[in-house]
């Protein structure tokens, strides 16, 4: 058995670390909020009680919370390992069996979603299988970045409201599992079935297909042959899908109405009601790392020892070209409305247009206070946009600065992809409270590993590259090294991949809003205009409508973005684009395998007498 690698050890030591600091984090809730969890309690149970020093003295020895950060630590950690977490604030009950309950009723719906999510994506991915190239992806593509909460709003209005065909609220029967479960395996499946599109041309473009072919296999093993190929490369983006269903269904949950963990935890995160948020954030960090564990166990599994120890990998696919004029038209759209919008009072009420529809003086119509919506709309991509902008520019730092540090990279963004911004900005929410800065602090917190996992390339690539050691042997000195060359090599790409991911952080940030975790009213923040209108969507639905078009043109601005322009690792410093292919040529550090390499397969034989080939995949 091979021992383990020191980077191997040390990002297991960083990822145990930030794991428990995680958990720190959430048993010192009631200390990290700021108040005084005994007053709050003594709110809870009576809001008529006179909060008396002696009463709350009381409630703080009964709970033990006048114990310190480190008594009140040690407490839960204990009462945590004999099962028990507490009991909640506001109605007394056990918290655990709260959360069994919750917990069963997500999962259900999590395993419909992902049988939804594998249908789809299967539908997507069939016609790359069978024709060996790309084909379409522009509608998988939107729906992949299309967030559940508009989705699952999309599917109350038309299907629940207007067609009656589906309950849209509660959780008596199997009818109530379906538009949930489409709301949150849709975009799921979209996304699994365009990596799995993307990813099939340059499998069937290996040398081992053609040879199969010319062996006598039949189509259909090909086919399978080439999933089961794929799949090593895809499966940490299939666990990552699995950890976005975590964070969708809090959402989901909450505009279905459906008693699960997600709208269990947003529920007590609003009422500060904090031992059953604890419990709900363990249980749901738990399903989290569960997912990326198993994907990582699945990868192992299907590489098997020679080829894990090789860095099975894919050829990169070509990237998706979408006419020049698609993008340009939506910023055009989109810059016209916003700088339209801009130009009007977004907090001027004329009650005698409430819920109006489209007119000359209200372009998109007015909310329910009579507020012109095209004025909030334009209003609030300044703070939605503006703060996804800042919220781009800090995770571009903190991935820059982590990527000359991969082993700690690695380690702090494993825990990282198992918080989706929902549960970070349920616990951010509980410290500070919900605000604007609260959820540009959770998508920071947890928006920041893609970028330094491509940092942490960058920097493996040129430190393996001729040039570095031709600048050191002509006499250039570490510190010119890094600033002329290494530096520009890392910041530039990943500031182009940074800006890529601008739509997505902005959607995140609009879906907290949405929850109820970002800004507050009146702010037009889109996310929050879409929570205000969802009350009358059915009496006036352009104005209610209006905020959810904005977020739909943003996603697909966000999808052109990333399919017009090369992928991440495109325009790379130009010492570093003439003399990559040189990296394997230096002997003093190890040598690489790029990204884009064919990984060696082994020949296979011809099929036996029996009609059966005796080869088998690597």
């Amino acid at each position: 058995m091979r021992r383990p690698s020191a980077a191997a050890l040390r990002a297991g030591a960083v990822r145990l670390v930030a794991l428990a600091a995680v958990v720190t984090a959430v048993g010192l809730l009631p200390w990290l909020s700021g108040k005084d969890p005994a007053l709050a309690l003594l709110r809870a149970r009576s809001a008529e009680q006179e909060p008396t020093p002696e009463a709350l003295a009381a409630i703080r020895a009964d709970l033990g919370l006048d114990a310190g950060p480190s008594g009140l630590l040690g407490g839960w950690l204990g009462r945590l390992l004999h099962g028990d977490l507490g009991v909640s604030w506001v109605s007394g009950a056990e918290v655990l069996p709260a959360v069994g309950a919750g917990l069963g009723v997500s999962l259900t719906l999590m395993g419909a979603a992902l049988a939804t999510a594998l249908v789809v994506g299967t539908l997507l991915a069939a016609p790359a299988l069978l024709r060996g190239r790309a084909t379409g992806g522009t509608v998988a593509a939107v729906l992949a970045a299309v967030p559940e909460f508009l989705f699952a709003l999309v599917l109350v209005l038309a299907v629940g409201v207007w067609l009656g065909w589906l309950p849209t609220s509660g959780w008596a029967g199997p009818a109530h599992l379906v538009l949930p479960a489409v709301a949150l395996g849709v975009p799921a499946g979209a996304l699994l079935g365009r990596l799995v599109a993307d990813a099939l041309p340059a499998v069937l473009g290996e040398r081992w297909v053609e040879l199969w072919r010319g062996a006598g296999t039949g189509r259909w093993r090909i086919a399978g042959a080439a999933v089961r190929r794929a799949m090593p490369a895809l499966a940490g983006q299939f666990g990552m899908v699995a950890v976005g269903l975590t964070g969708g269904a809090v959402a989901v949950e909450t505009v279905f109405a459906v008693p699960g963990i997600g709208r269990t935890a947003l529920g007590a995160a609003t009422s500060q009601d904090l031992p059953l948020l604890q419990g709900c954030v363990l249980a749901l960090l738990g399903l989290g790392l569960l997912a990326g564990a198993a994907a990582s166990l699945v990868r192992r599994r299907l590489l098997g020892p020679a080829s894990r120890e090789a860095g099975l990998g894919l050829p990169a696919p070509a990237p998706r070209r979408i006419p020049r004029a698609v993008p340009v038209g939506l910023a055009v759209l989109l810059t016209g409305v916003i700088g339209w919008g801009l130009l009007r009072d977004p907090y001027a009420v004329d009650v005698a247009a409430r819920l109006a529809a489209p007119s000359p003086g209200h372009p998109l119509g007015a909310d329910a206070l009579g507020r012109d919506v095209l004025a909030r709309l334009g209003h609030g991509a300044a703070a939605t946009v503006g703060t996804a902008a800042a919220v781009t520019c800090v995770s571009w730092l903190v991935a820059v600065v982590l990527g000359f540090v991969p082993g700690v990279a690695a380690g702090l963004a494993d825990v990282a992809n198992a918080l989706p911004p929902v549960l970070t900005g349920l616990l951010v929410a509980a410290v500070t409270g919900p605000g604007s800065g609260a959820a540009a602090l959770a998508v920071t917190l947890v928006s920041w590993p893609p970028l330094a996992a491509h940092a942490a390339a960058l920097v493996q690539e040129i430190r393996a590259s001729r040039f570095l050691l031709a600048q050191r042997a002509i006499g250039a000195g570490p510190l010119w090294v890094w600033t002329r060359h290494v530096l520009p090599s890392v910041a530039g790409p990943v500031a182009r991949h940074a800006v890529l991911r601008l739509p997505g952080i902005a959607l995140a940030l609009a879906s907290l809003g949405f929850l109820g975790l970002g800004a507050r009213p009146p702010s037009p923040e889109w996310g929050l205009l879409l929570d205000e209108s969802a009350d009358y969507v059915e009496r006036a639905p352009v104005p209610a409508l209006a905020p959810a078009v904005a977020l739909a043109l943003l996603a697909a601005l966000a999808v052109c973005l990333s399919s017009s322009v090369g992928g991440p690792r495109a325009r790379a410093h130009p010492l570093l684009r003439l003399r990559l292919p040189s990296v394997v040529a230096s002997r003093r550090v190890r040598p690489l395998v790029p990204p884009h390499a064919t990984p060696p397969v082994r020949t296979p034989r011809a099929p036996a007498a029996g009609g059966r080939s005796a080869d088998r995949l690597p």
